[in-house]
């Protein structure tokens, strides 16, 4: 089931609407209407975000913050406004607790590595879940070996959900950071984090969510979750690649020393001393990336217009149409079947390698992602080394899905 189980039907939602919204989908792959169904690697922009980048560039371009000129005053507007939206879309406190970075990857390691390397010490303790995507693992591996603290994981159960009693088991006295994902990359697994940050703060540790996969099926209230730190990347929310956003709660942004040095992030400068700058600006050295920031920004907005809520029902009828049809071909097993899902169907095929049928489903215009999915201990845990995925997004349709099923049937003729 995913997020919206229970959910009335998603009737009036005008998929076609929503689609010519979004110029590629028009596009032909080898000469066959391009079905779209790699979202969770990243989503396809809509005219509005692809427009906004245009008129940035055509009319605003300019450094920010630093310009007392009209160009640098108008992309210094637009960049700063990007923030704000951001700040409504997680329910942030302030603008000062929402910083760009160049995606959830970023992010994260900036976490580790200022908050990280100032707090855990020799003989504390990471706690992980095996559901993570390698950028929230391999972060917490390399701080955990420069301060000699352990990484301690919890396990999974059969059908893709950490399990919790073995999660809180984990926790205790030394427990410094608990960073875990909102969704999974590679399953579509939803998990408690809500629970899982209460079980967290009870032993005093700071919480880190990997939201990547979330923000663009969830409603995400960072107050409400009231996780420490936060973090998405905007190509998965049908922004531009190359800009991502950390969410700190102020205090202990405050605290925190900076990780880049260089311009913008200073108060001033002499060779004896530098005074860094406010938050959010103490994060954020050098020239950012002014239009992905913008685009993020128009990205959200649409999000919005179209609402989260009903994008999650319309998700949701999707998943569960995908799910339906898929498990009626014979061979193919669903891994991952989480009571609370987003909208990924991970699958395997009797005696097919998944590259074969990613392969195969490519020249039949059908695009789907194949192999560890950057989350090689789930592949692991489940004794396979790759799997299919196809990872559904608010502007895909049952025909497409009508479309990967038959693609599937194709593979099976063809290698069996």
């Amino acid at each position: 089931m995913s997020p919206k189980a229970g959910v009335q039907a998603a009737a009036g939602f005008d998929v076609e609407r929503i689609r010519r919204d979004f110029p590629i989908l028009s596009e032909r792959a080898y000469g066959r209407p391009l079905v779209y169904l790699d979202n969770a690697a990243t989503a396809q922009k809509p005219r509005a975000v692809i427009d906004a980048l245009v008129r940035y560039y055509t009319t605003e371009n300019a450094n920010v913050h630093r310009g007392v000129h009209l160009l640098s005053e108008r992309a210094t507007g637009a960049y700063e406004d990007a923030r704000r939206t951001i700040q409504g879309f997680l329910n942030a406190s302030s603008t000062r607790e929402v910083i760009f970075t160049r995606g959830a990857t970023e992010s994260i390691n900036l976490v580790a590595q200022t908050w990280g390397r100032a707090n855990v010490g020799a003989g504390d303790e990471i706690v992980i879940s095996a559901l993570e995507h390698h950028s929230n693992i391999v972060p917490w591996q390399m701080l955990a070996e420069e301060k000699r603290a352990r990484l301690r994981v919890a396990p999974i159960d059969d059908r893709g959900q950490v399990i919790l009693e073995e999660y809180e088991k984990l926790l205790g006295p030394r427990t410094k950071v608990v960073a875990l994902a909102y969704v999974s990359n590679a399953l579509g697994t939803v998990s408690p984090v809500h629970r899982m940050i209460e079980m967290a703060h009870a032993h005093g540790a700071v919480t880190v969510i990997d939201g990547a996969q979330a923000a663009p099926h969830l409603r995400t209230d960072v107050q409400a979750l009231e996780c420490d730190f936060f973090a998405f990347s905007g190509h998965k929310l049908f922004g531009p690649t190359g800009i991502g956003v950390l969410y700190g709660k102020a205090s202990l942004l405050d605290a925190m020393p900076p990780w880049q040095g260089g311009g913008d992030m200073i108060r001033s400068v002499t060779f004896e001393k530098t005074l860094y700058n406010d938050l959010p600006y103490k994060f954020e050295a050098g020239t950012p990336h002014i239009a992905g920031a913008v685009g993020l920004g128009v990205a959200i907005d649409y999000v919005n217009g179209v609402g989260l809520e009903e994008i999650a029902a319309y998700e949701h009828e999707l998943l569960e149409y995908a799910t339906e049809r898929l498990m009626r071909i014979p061979g193919l097993r669903l891994v991952g079947a989480a009571e609370l899902k987003a909208a990924v169907l991970s699958f395997v095929l009797d005696g097919v390698h998944p590259h074969d049928v990613a392969t195969v489903l490519d020249r039949r215009g059908i695009a789907i992602r194949a192999g560890h999915h950057c989350a090689q201990p789930v592949m692991d845990r489940f004794g396979v080394p790759a799997t299919s995925r196809a990872s559904l997004a608010f502007y895909n349709t049952k025909e497409e899905i009508d479309a990967l099923a038959a693609g599937i049937e194709a593979v099976k003729e063809i290698f069996h």
